[in-house]
This record gives C-alpha cells, sequence and structure tokens, in this order.
C-alpha cells in the first residue's frame, strides 16, 4: 500500500501518516490493524519515536499476542529507551515463538549485557543516579566485588590490591560527574618495584596519564633512591588478572581511552594503573611470568 511505498522511499513521516489513515478506516479485520499498528511502529522507530512506536507494537501485540514482527519492533524499543529489563522480557517471549529469530537474539543479547552494567554501575555509583547509565553508553565495563580468584594478589602485593575496596575508598573518594557532564575517577597508581602507591581522587576522564605523571613526578619521591622515576622512563600497564595478561598503556591516551578497552574492567569503583621504569630488571622478572601486550 501507499505507507509501504513512503517506507521503501525511506520517508518515514509520510508513511506514518498513510499508516494513520489506515488505522483511521476503522477496519473490522484484526490482522490487517496489527499489521498496520506495526508498520507505524517501524516507521516511528525510524524517525526516532521509540515512546510511539513502543505503543503502537503494545496495541499491536494486544490483537495479536504472537506477532512476532510487533514483538521484534517492541524490543528493539525497550532497548532504545534503556528499559532493559522489558527487552529482555520480551525477546524471551518471542523466543517462545520462534527460538531462532535472529534479530530477537540479537537484542536479548545486548540488552542483558546493558542490563548488567547498569545493575553493576548503579551499586557502585549510587551517589549520582546519572552516572548509572554513563558507564555502559561510555562503554565501561564495571563489577562491584571481586571473584575468588581476583581476591589472589600475584608478587606479594596483597597491601597494595583494590580487592575489598568500594566506591567509598580509602581516599573516600567517589566517581562523579563534573558540570560538564564528564566522568572524574578516584585513579589508584601502583609501584610494585617499591610498593608504593600514588592516588588522584579526581582524574577527569578526558585528561592524559602524562598530564597526572607530569604532576606526580614533579620531584622524586623519597622511595627513589635510584632517581629513575622521571615520566619520559616509566611505562604504564594494566592488569587482566583473569587471564594473568598485561597491556601496556600509551601515556598520550586519556583515562577514558583506557577504560574503553575490550579487557579492561573497573573494580569496585576504583580505576587501577601500574607504572614500571622501562626496561629493568624488576620489570623484566615481572612480565616473565605473563603474557604482555604492548603498543
Amino acid at each position: 500500500n501507499e505507507g509501504n511505498e513512503y517506507f521503501k522511499e525511506k520517508d518515514y513521516g509520510k508513511a506514518v501518516l498513510s499508516y494513520t489513515e489506515g488505522l483511521k478506516k476503522k477496519c473490522e479485520d484484526p490482522e490487517l490493524v496489527t499489521v498496520l499498528l506495526t508498520n507505524r511502529a517501524a516507521a516511528q522507530a525510524r524517525l526516532g519515536n521509540y515512546r510511539s512506536a513502543l505503543n503502537d507494537a503494545i496495541q499491536a501485540r494486544k490483537l495479536k499476542p504472537t506477532h512476532l514482527k510487533a514483538i521484534v519492533r517492541g524490543a528493539l524499543c525497550h532497548l532504545e529507551l534503556k528499559n532493559f529489563s522489558e527487552a529482555v522480557a520480551w525477546c524471551d517471549e518471542g523466543l517462545e515463538i520462534d527460538s531462532k529469530e535472529k534479530k530477537l537474539l540479537e537484542v536479548r543479547a545486548k540488552a542483558d549485557k546493558l542490563k548488567v552494567s547498569v545493575m553493576a554501575a548503579s551499586r557502585i555509583c549510587c551517589a549520582c543516579p546519572r552516572i548509572v547509565l554513563l558507564c555502559p553508553e561510555r562503554n565501561i565495563r564495571v563489577v562491584l566485588e571481586p571473584s575468588n580468584e581476583e581476591e589472589e594478589v600475584s608478587d606479594g602485593l596483597a597491601e597494595m590490591s583494590l580487592d575489598g575496596f568500594h566506591s567509598d575508598n580509602a581516599m573516600g573518594a567517589k566517581v562523579h560527574l563534573d558540570a560538564d557532564g564528564n566522568l572524574n575517577w578516584p585513579v589508584l597508581f601502583l609501584y610494585p618495584e617499591h610498593e608504593q602507591t600514588d592516588f588522584v581522587a579526581a582524574f577527569h576522564e578526558s585528561t592524559r596519564f602524562i598530564d597526572h605523571l607530569m604532576v606526580m613526578f614533579a620531584e622524586l619521591p623519597p622511595w627513589d633512591l635510584e632517581r629513575k622515576y622521571i615520566p619520559s622512563n616509566l611505562e604504564l600497564y594494566f592488569e587482566d588478572e583473569e587471564r594473568a595478561e598485561m597491556y601496556e598503556v600509551n601515556p598520550e591516551h586519556t583515562l577514558l581511552q583506557m577504560l574503553q578497552h575490550q579487557r579492561y574492567i573497573v573494580k569496585a569503583g576504583t580505576p587501577t594503573v601500574l607504572a614500571f621504569v622501562k626496561h629493568s630488571p624488576f620489570s623484566k622478572k615481572y612480565f616473565s611470568s605473563k603474557k604482555v601486550h604492548r603498543l
């Protein structure tokens, strides 16, 4: 019909109007009304009107609960509206009808992943509700509690570990939003060779690591008796404890770039970075039992 032609031409506004005109005719055929509602939902979604599209999908399902296209449309709308639990529920209902429906399987997997991320973020970032959605939106993975395996700290650095910390960490700092909507994280720098640490209470997500290193090592620390800890002589890494692998971090990169790495997980609300002197005997020994991903 006319609405479908407009849809094919990507004129979604006219498609919505056409489907609406069809619905105004009060057709007695529930099958046709279901199709019109489902098609209008698709057009509304293409326009970004996800709430209106969801309402159409709901009405279509009232007429025909097993209409798979209506279920797919509704699940997609819930996903876009960040109603992740509802998206999963709609997908499950659709998969009972067709367990191999590819789109529902994709939407369910994505919604379930985002739901878990939001739950973790909400527990870590409860001080600011807006932060709940910002972590998954930024592709940042967070976990609240360490697993049993993660509680085992390698090389006798237990006192330097973050295991058991919460978002209210030892320094009382929390991840928070600034006035411009940017996240500021409490970040812990570990120096395994000397069993020392530095703590940055509010590391802006768009700030580079080198900028903080220049400040922290403007003067040599008293424990650096060999005077080796200068910014240009340091290498930064984060550790993937699950795989016992190390990933080198470019000092010119921002905190957000590290947090978005596919293998990085923020534990207990506090990102952690390890710093080593380049080519030092200690770092060679430390890396000897681990796989190292260098730049």
